[in-house]
């Protein structure tokens, strides 16, 4: 068990550097003013997060929303901002994996809110909304109303927020229940609450995603907006260990 853990982590840590130093070149992560003092190899970066992470990332629970098996043999866990300009195509990114390995049950997505108001004022809101989509009209509400949030918006509060109530009654829920919701801020604290375990697990950038391995219990980081080959690569690696 030992050797093929090993050997997982060092399949693993080359692809992620070389993705990561793209990346960062690229501009390819948002950062919230977080800078880490220490350098270590990207191997030893993954096993030391991988502890971390597993510590300190909130249990998937019934809050959660999800898209495919909660059995799952990987669970990708993904902090995002719907006003992100990386977050929105790596929603895509995270659409097609789903599409591949989203029925054979290899694979299931948890998005979490990570809003950063400073950057995004109305991304909070927009939260909010998706959380009253749910409310409305359940889990598969939730998940038509982000992708339409993500499809309109171009980004750096690019969506008017006078729009959030037309996109809910464009995917079948009922105005004026949605904008009751909405101005209630019933759905503040649990926005809140996400963005304090993100915090918590020291993550400060979007989009940040956690992939779980439900057989080994590693936790592997993807910190930016990594393409669909590069995430592609990573699951498969670890559904053939």
């Amino acid at each position: 068990m030992e050797e093929n853990k090993k050997s997982l982590g060092e399949k693993m840590s080359l692809p992620i550097s070389i993705v990561l130093a793209g990346l960062l070149i690229a501009g390819g992560i948002y950062m919230n003013g977080k800078i880490t003092s220490n350098n270590p190899t990207p191997s030893q970066k993954q096993q030391m997060e991988s502890k971390q992470l597993a510590n300190a990332i909130k249990p998937i629970d019934a809050s959660d929303h999800i898209i495919g098996s909660p059995e799952a043999r990987i669970i990708v866990v993904e902090y995002s901002d719907t006003e992100c300009p990386y977050c929105k195509p790596f929603h895509v990114t995270m659409n097609t994996i789903m599409q591949e390995y989203g029925s054979s049950g290899d694979v299931a997505w948890v998005y979490r809110h990570y809003p950063i108001e400073q950057l995004h004022a109305n991304s909070i809101k927009e939260a909010e909304a998706t959380e009253c989509a749910a409310k409305l009209g359940g889990n598969s509400k939730f998940w038509e109303y982000i992708n339409k949030v993500y499809e309109m918006t171009e980004s750096n509060d690019g969506l008017d927020l006078n729009k959030l109530p037309v996109i809910a009654t464009e995917i079948g829920l009922s105005s004026s229940e949605f904008n009751a919701c909405l101005e209630s801020g019933e759905f503040a604290s649990k926005i809140a609450t996400d963005i304090q375990n993100a915090q918590a697990a020291g993550i400060f950038g979007t989009p940040y995603s956690v992939i779980i391995d439900t057989k080994t219990e590693e936790h592997y980081p993807l910190e930016g907006a990594y393409p669909y080959t590069q995430v592609k690569q990573f699951i498969d690696i670890i559904l053939e260990s």
